[in-house]
Formats: structure tokens, C-alpha cells, sequence
């Protein structure tokens, strides 16, 4: 079996411009597959920033809530009612709303606003520049300083704005695990001043935000902020609540699954049609091998060799290329937003093997029907 497989791949590879054509088509499936998916993945990772930078460990909202983005204010009393719960170590409450920012030179910015916890301001950043305890001075802002930083002028501490005819002053200059989705800067202040700067309905409480005393008390929190009439949400259960919505409830995840099934067709249908005519062009050594002796598996493992070596070339080839050029545009565009995950690399691996079983078949039923006599008599 041994020399079988060793004639399989100089058959394979002394075809030099057959073999290119293979690995072109198997390597240019998989870098867009791994493209499109991973442009996916960093959005939908995206689409949790708020959650993922807070990092409570559980959040109440309303039921209907489906995004971060679009929370649904709460009644104060639920935020007494969830800290009564047995098992609630301490719970606050956070404001998440959208504001217009009138910038020095009279520009106007959209600008989402984080209110946190007065007492406890749970859930804030690390800051770059400046002190946590300026955030209680008058009209202070914190700035989170990702890609949408420059958006509002760049500012450095001391630097001033204003919200709804409101004075703001750049208090501290933070950083986040995560940047936004939307290409909105991100403001931090206190919950009090968020609520008195920005115009709200009458229940302002965006979300609650929870520590339980242990993980085994996170059942029965659940079950007891659902008596209320509220839905209590682990971080993980919350993001894949925000992930589902973009996922089914938007044409995202659809605009992605149509190109990447277009990605598996092309590097289908070039492998394929390539592979078929490497079979049809070695026929005559395959009836060769074939008329001195061997069998009729050890024929049907040379093309299983050939297609699974092109694909697993082709394959390092695609994730090599797609992760080069993500790489380069984080560096050159900071908002981009491509993620390659184990989940991604399995998925265009899965894509591959298709791919290379579909144009092995194609190459067995050909090697299969040959006979010596046709070939020698030809």
C-alpha cells in the first residue's frame, strides 16, 4: 500500500499544472469560506460589546429586549425587588441609551452612553488616562478610545462638549476588551447624571446587573426575576440571545450563508471538473497498474490519496491566506471586525472534505469501470 500511495503522489504532483489548478480552486473555496464566516463571527462578537466590556455575570431586562442596543427602561421597584432576591449578592442598575454630542467646532456625533452605578460604578472601564474618582465631578465623561475614538475629535482630558445643551468635560480616557458594532463612540458617566442629561421615559432603568453569591443560586434568581414578569440572563445566555436575533431576525446571517454556499459551489465546481480531468488523463497508468496486478481498492485508495492530500493542502493554503489578510486589515482598518474562531476553521474543514469526497467519487467511478484491454488495445 505503501508504493501504491508513493506512485499516487508523483502521478499527482509531476502534473504540475493540474495539480496548481486544484489547489487553486480547493485554497480560493476555503480563503472565501473562512472569510465570510469569520466577518460574521467578529460581528455578532461585536454585537455583545456592551455586554462583554460590562461583564456582569447576570442581566435583567424586559422579555422583549433582543439587542443591547434596544433596551426596554425598567420600573425602579424591580431593581429592589431583584436585590431582596435570596442568592443576589448585590445588584445595580445601568443606563444604555443613545445621545447627540455637540463637538467644539459644531459638529454633531451620535454617541452611546453608559450609565453606571453611582455607589459602586460596576462595571467600568480601565482607564489609559486619568483617575476612576474624577468620574463624580461636575460634568465628567469618561471616553472609551477604540476605532470610533476619532469621531469625536480625538479629545484628551479637559476637552468639552455638550449633550442636550449640557456641559461635558473628558474626565478619563479608557480602553475595552471590545469595540462597538455600530460606529458609535462610547461615554461613560454616572447613572444620575446620564438619566438628568439625556431625555428619557419614566422608568430609566436599562438593565440590572446582577452578582450572585454562588453559581448554584443562578436557577433560582432566574425563576424569581420570571415571577415578576422579567427575563434574567447569564453573560453567555445574553450574548447568544444578541447573536440568535442577528443571526434569524435579520438579514445578516442569510446575506452570509447565501455567499458562503456560493464559496463552496465555485471550489466545487473547479476541484471537481479539474480532479475529473487529472482522472481522465491518467487513465492509461491507471489501467496499467491495473493489467500488472492491482487491485481494485488499492486503485480507489490512490484517487482517495490524491483528492485528501489537495484538499489539506489546499485547505492550510486558504486558512493561511484568509488569516494573513485579516491580520493586515486590523492593522490598517482598526474597525474591522473579522474573527476566525475553532468554530469558523471546522466549518471550511468540513466544506473541504465535502468537497474532496465528491471529486474523489467522480474519479472512482471512472478507475472503477477502466479495463486493461481498453487501454492497451487503444
Amino acid at each position: 500500500m505503501k508504493g501504491i500511495l508513493k506512485i499516487a503522489y508523483k502521478l499527482l504532483v509531476n502534473d504540475r499544472g493540474k495539480f496548481a489548478a486544484l489547489l487553486v480552486g480547493i485554497t480560493f473555496a476555503v480563503f472565501l469560506i473562512v472569510m465570510m464566516t469569520s466577518m460574521f463571527a467578529g460581528i455578532l462578537y461585536r454585537s455583545s460589546s456592551t455586554v462583554i466590556n460590562i461583564g456582569a455575570k447576570i442581566w435583567v431586562m424586559d422579555p422583549a429586549v433582543n439587542t443591547v442596543a434596544n433596551s426596554i427602561p425598567m420600573p425602579d421597584y424591580v431593581l429592589d425587588a431583584v436585590r431582596s432576591i435570596n442568592g443576589v449578592k448585590y445588584a445595580v442598575g445601568l443606563y444604555s441609551g443613545g445621545a447627540l454630542a455637540k463637538l467644539p467646532n459644531g459638529v454633531y456625533q451620535s454617541v452611546t452612553v453608559i450609565g453606571l452605578d453611582d455607589a459602586s460604578l460596576y462595571g467600568r472601564p480601565s482607564l489609559i488616562e486619568g483617575q476612576i474618582e474624577d468620574i463624580f465631578a461636575d460634568n465628567a465623561f469618561i471616553v472609551v478610545k477604540d476605532s470610533e475614538f476619532p469621531k469625536l475629535g480625538s479629545p484628551r482630558l479637559g476637552s468639552e462638549f455638550e449633550i442636550n445643551d449640557h456641559r461635558c468635560v473628558i474626565v478619563g480616557i479608557a480602553k475595552v476588551t471590545t469595540g462597538g458594532l455600530f460606529g458609535v463612540p462610547t461615554l461613560y458617566t454616572t447613572y444620575n447624571r446620564a438619566i438628568q442629561y439625556i431625555p428619557s421615559t419614566r422608568y430609566t432603568v436599562s438593565y440590572i446587573t446582577i452578582e450572585p453569591k454562588s453559581s448554584d443560586a443562578v436557577p433560582y434568581i432566574k425563576q424569581q426575576v420570571k415571577a415578576l414578569g422579567y427575563e434574567a440572563l447569564t453573560k453567555e445566555e445574553f450574548i447568544r440571545k444578541v447573536s440568535n436575533f442577528y443571526k434569524y431576525q435579520t438579514g445578516l446571517g442569510t446575506n452570509v450563508l447565501l455567499m458562503t454556499v456560493i464559496s463552496f459551489v465555485v471550489g466545487l465546481s473547479i476541484s471537481g471538473q479539474t480532479f475529473y480531468t487529472f482522472i481522465l488523463e491518467n487513465l492509461e497508468k491507471f489501467g496499467a497498474l491495473k493489467a500488472i496486478g492491482a487491485k481494485g481498492k488499492e486503485l480507489v485508495s490512490m484517487i482517495l490519496f490524491q483528492a485528501a492530500f489537495t484538499a489539506l493542502t489546499g485547505y492550510g493554503l486558504g486558512v493561511g491566506l484568509a488569516s494573513l489578510l485579516i491580520a493586515v486589515a486590523k492593522l490598517r482598518l482598526p474597525n474591522y471586525a473579522a474573527k476566525i474562531t475553532f468554530e469558523n476553521l471546522a466549518f471550511a474543514f468540513v466544506m473541504v472534505l465535502v468537497i474532496a469526497a465528491i471529486s474523489s467519487y467522480i474519479g472512482v467511478r471512472k478507475v472503477i469501470k477502466i479495463e486493461p484491454f481498453d487501454i492497451f488495445r487503444g
